[in-house]
């Protein structure tokens, strides 16, 4: 159920919403609707939680040696810290939205939200390495509830057209700024007060939204009777599970386990299971005609491609900077500072042009865009490089951005609303994989070269082919169209 997301009034500066299909040229006056002010507060606590999330994912890279060092925790055993939250965050994401789609969304995100505070005070006052990674894990799982809820959400509260482009636009912006300033406040928390104060402020984050929420959200649900699909739930969660967890270890220890290349077959298998099975499902938690949809399909191509690609160039760059051009950590994170700042930049005006052009357009420009400046990466030298790699990887971000609004725009448009936590738990899965696949895939090539400065090239190269021909692969697959939401 959508509240009144707009405002009633015309004047000067001031745009009543236009009612119309929406087409790849969205109309002049569509493109200047306004959000109410209550519209304003719904946005701000669904994007308030998606940044806590995108924070969570970043904030304590910077501090794992130091609570390595205070609980006791390995070289070998940090990568828990990390492993431990995206299992479950990424696993369970496709479960948690079909299931709020069935039960209702605002239920399921304020569970989401109180179980991620909770887990995120574990973490804070962990006692030793099983404290704290059970709430790592525990985080994971509210994440898993909290992105796709909170997507859904977003997606149903405003309708489709250009308030659903702003909204969106916002959204990814600070989804992106949201691992920018996980990065830099991470490594300046750390040093001053501390490894428990980058949980902490998790911990402040979900009390403020969990706050505000309950007041503020519309509940909506299907309104036939819950069935899920347990089978398909069961494969599905399965298979995801066993994918990130063998291509995070594969990230750690690279692909020469026979445990890996074992557990990685296992999830493949599951998630083939999960195709058969729900070809045979009277009610399936994954609609397959959906996934037969062009704007489905092709629009989460291209999320799995900005998201794993972009990865890997940040883990190269960070290698090259501090490795090859001798750069400290603070200097690093400034260069990804600015890299943040120029995203946010490309959020404000991501939205406009996709009401002008068509999320289609936006999605394989961006796309191009991006596999561009990478490709300008190719230029960087052994002796000097960082304002190259400064300006290269912003102008690559803010292209990253673009996609990222116009992947999600693409996917979720002229879906049902009874089906948005199908279709946003697809965005989200395919953000979360992506996340994870990209640098297990390319990044151990950095490496394993002759020397740390040629892998970096060679996975820059691979890296700048694989988004320039997805663009390429993408602006055919979706073709033009009548609009954005068709198949």
């Amino acid at each position: 159920m959508a509240i009144d997301t707009t405002t009633t009034t015309t004047g000067p500066g001031t745009a009543a919403p236009t009612p119309g299909p929406r087409g790849d040229s969205a109309a002049g006056s569509a493109a200047e609707a306004r959000l109410s002010g209550r519209a304003k507060l719904v946005l701000f606590v669904l994007c308030a939680a998606q940044f806590m999330v995108a924070l969570d994912f970043s904030v304590l890279n910077v501090a794992l040696p130091a609570l390595g060092r205070d609980l006791g925790l390995g070289q070998s055993a940090l990568q828990w810290a990390v492993t431990a939250f995206a299992l479950p965050s990424g696993g369970f994401l496709l479960l948690f939205g079909r299931i709020a789609d069935l039960f209702g969304r605002k239920k399921l995100f304020l569970t989401g939200l109180a179980l991620f505070g909770a887990a995120s005070l574990l973490a804070t006052l962990a006692w030793d390495p099983a404290s704290f990674l059970t709430g790592r894990a525990l985080q994971g799982l509210g994440a898993a509830v909290i992105v796709p809820t909170g997507m859904s959400l977003l997606t149903t509260t405003f309708p489709e057209g250009p308030l659903r482009d702003k909204a969106l636009g916002i959204s990814g912006t600070l989804l992106s700024l949201g691992f920018t300033v996980g990065m830099v406040l991470g490594g300046v928390m750390t040093d001053t007060l501390g490894w428990r104060s980058t949980m902490g402020l998790l911990v402040a984050f979900a009390v403020v939204v969990l706050a505000l929420a309950p007041g503020l959200l519309p509940e909506s649900r299907t309104p036939e009777r819950p069935r899920l699909d347990v089978p398909g739930a069961v494969t599905v969660t399965g298979g995801l599970l066993a994918v990130i967890y063998a291509l995070s270890t594969a990230a750690q220890r690279g692909f020469g386990g026979v445990d890996v290349w074992g557990i990685l077959l296992v999830g493949i298998a599951l998630l083939a299971a999960f195709v058969v099975v729900e070809s045979r499902a009277s009610a399936p938690l994954v609609s397959l005609p959906m996934l037969k949809r062009r704007t489905v399909a092709w629009g989460n191509l291209g999320g799995l491609v900005t998201f794993s690609m972009m990865s890997t160039v940040v883990f190269v760059l960070t290698l090259y900077l501090q490795e090859t051009l001798g750069l400290s950590s603070f200097e690093t994170g400034l260069v990804f500072g600015i890299q943040g700042l120029a995203s946010a930049v490309a959020g404000t005006y991501a939205a406009r042009l996709i009401g002008r052009f068509g999320s289609r357009r936006v999605l394989a420009a961006s796309l191009l865009g991006q596999g561009a400046f990478v490709a300008a990466l190719l230029g960087l030298g052994t002796h000097s490089g960082a304002l190259l790699a400064t300006v290269a990887v912003s102008l690559a971000s803010m292209c990253h951005l673009g996609a990222i609004i116009s992947y999600g725009v693409t996917v979720t448009s002229g879906v049902p609303n009874e089906e948005q936590g199908l279709a946003t738990g697809l965005v989200t899965t395919t953000q979360q994989v992506g996340l994870t696949v990209g640098i297990p895939l390319l990044g151990v090539l950095a490496t394993t070269q002759g020397s740390l400065f040629d892998g970096v090239r060679t996975v820059l190269a691979i890296d700048a082919a694989v988004v320039v021909a997805a663009a390429a692969l993408i602006a055919v697959g979706l073709g033009r169209g009548p609009g954005r939401g068709k198949a």
